[in-house]
C-alpha cells in the first residue's frame, strides 16, 4: 500500500509518500481501504517528535479515516452492526495516512446518510472529542452556556454545532472578526475575537454576570486563571490541549467560592473499550442529528495524500476554519 510516512521528527517536508506492507488485521479489529483521512492537531505533534503514538500502535500519523471495510474479525464486527463491504468512518490508534488502515471494529461507525467519504473522515476524532469531553466528562446540559476557545478549529465547529444541536447556549473565540462570523454563521449565539477583547469579561457581560458554565479549552498557559473567572458557580472547565503553555497560575479562592471543576483528558491513550462506548453515544445521539443535517461537516481544504506536507503547514498557519482532509484516489497518491 502507499502510505504516508515520518522520515525523522520535523517541519511538514520530513512527510514522505512511501510504499509499505499491508496492515493485517487483528482479534477485535477491522481493515479499511481509506478514501480519505482528517487531519488533526495531534498529527502535527507527532510529527515534530512530540506525541509519540501508544505502545502497539503504528508509527505513521493518522487518527480518522472513511472508507470501505475489506476484512476483520467476524465476531467483532457483528457486535459492532458492521459488515465487510459497509462504508464506515473511524477513529484509528494511528496510521489513517494510507490506503490500507486497522482499527478496533467497535471504534468505526457507518457514514451517515447524504455524506460523501470525505466529509465522512472529518468526523470521528472532532466528534469523539467533544462528546467525550464536553458532554461526558463536563456534563454539559441544555439550557446550559458553553464557551469554546478557538471555534474555527476543528474541534471548534463540532462543538458549536453539537453543542446548539443539544440545546446549549454557546460562545466562541476566534482570532479575527472573520473567524467570529463563521462561528455565528455556525450558530454559535456570540463570537469573540480574542484579539480585541478580554474573552473573560466579555464572557460574564455576555451572561449578565452570571459566568459559563461549561469551558472547551486548548490553549491552557494563561488562559486558565481568566477562565477560572469566567465560570458560573459548579462551573466546568475542560482542558484538552496546551497550545499556551503546560503551566498556569489562578485564584484558586474562586475555584472554592464557586465550586468549579478543572479536568482534562487526552482521547488517543484511553482504552478501547472506552472508546467504544463513546462511538456507541454518537450512534445514538449526534449520528441522526448529522443525518437530519442540524451537524454537517465543515471542509476548509481538501488535498490529494502525496500533498500531506502542504496539508500540514496549512493547518499550522491556523488560517482554517474547520477540517482539513486528505483524499486517497491512485492519481491522489501519486500525485
Amino acid at each position: 500500500m502507499k502510505a504516508i510516512e515520518i522520515s525523522r521528527p520535523g517541519a511538514p517536508d520530513v512527510l514522505t509518500l512511501v510504499d509499505r506492507a499491508d496492515p493485517v488485521p487483528g482479534a477485535g479489529e477491522v481493515l479499511i481501504r481509506v478514501t480519505a483521512s482528517g487531519i488533526n492537531r495531534p498529527d502535527v505533534l507527532q510529527r515534530m517528535g512530540a506525541y509519540p503514538p501508544p505502545p502497539g500502535a503504528s508509527d505513521l500519523p493518522g487518527l480518522e479515516v472513511a472508507g470501505v471495510i475489506v476484512s476483520g474479525d467476524a465476531e467483532a464486527m457483528a457486535a459492532a452492526g458492521l459488515s465487510v463491504g459497509q462504508r464506515v468512518c473511524a477513529l484509528t490508534p494511528g496510521g489513517g495516512y494510507a490506503e490500507l488502515c486497522v482499527t478496533p471494529a467497535v471504534q468505526c461507525l457507518p457514514v451517515p446518510d447524504g455524506l460523501s467519504d470525505i466529509e465522512a473522515a472529518s468526523l470521528p476524532e472532532t466528534c469523539f472529542t467533544v462528546w467525550s469531553n464536553v458532554f461526558m466528562r463536563a456534563g454539559l446540559q441544555a439550557g446550559e452556556t458553553l464557551l469554546i476557545q478557538g471555534g474555527t478549529s476543528g474541534i471548534g465547529v463540532t462543538a458549536i454545532q453539537m453543542a446548539k444541536a443539544l440545546g446549549a447556549a454557546v460562545i466562541a473565540t476566534a482570532g479575527s472578526d472573520a473567524k467570529c462570523q463563521a462561528c455565528l454563521d455556525l450558530g454559535a449565539d456570540h463570537a469573540i475575537n480574542y484579539r480585541t477583547a478580554d474573552f473573560a469579561e466579555e464572557a460574564r457581560r455576555l451572561t449578565a454576570g452570571r459566568g459559563v458554565d461549561v469551558i472547551l479549552d486548548m490553549v491552557a498557559g494563561d488562559y486558565i486563571a481568566r477562565e477560572v473567572a469566567a465560570l458560573a458557580e459548579d462551573g466546568r472547565l475542560v482542558v484538552i490541549a496546551v497550545q499556551g503553555g503546560v503551566k498556569a497560575q489562578f485564584d484558586a479562592g474562586l475555584v472554592l467560592r464557586r465550586r468549579l471543576t478543572i479536568t482534562g483528558s487526552t482521547l488517543r491513550p484511553r482504552s478501547v473499550d472506552f472508546k467504544g462506548a463513546v462511538a456507541r453515544a454518537l450512534r445514538e445521539r449526534v449520528w441522526p442529528l448529522i443525518a437530519a443535517g442540524r451537524i454537517r461537516p465543515v471542509l476548509y481544504s481538501v488535498l490529494p495524500a502525496a500533498s500531506a506536507a502542504q496539508a500540514h503547514a496549512l493547518m499550522e498557519s491556523n488560517q482554517h476554519v474547520g477540517k482539513i482532509v486528505l483524499r486517497w484516489t491512485p492519481e491522489a497518491a501519486g500525485a
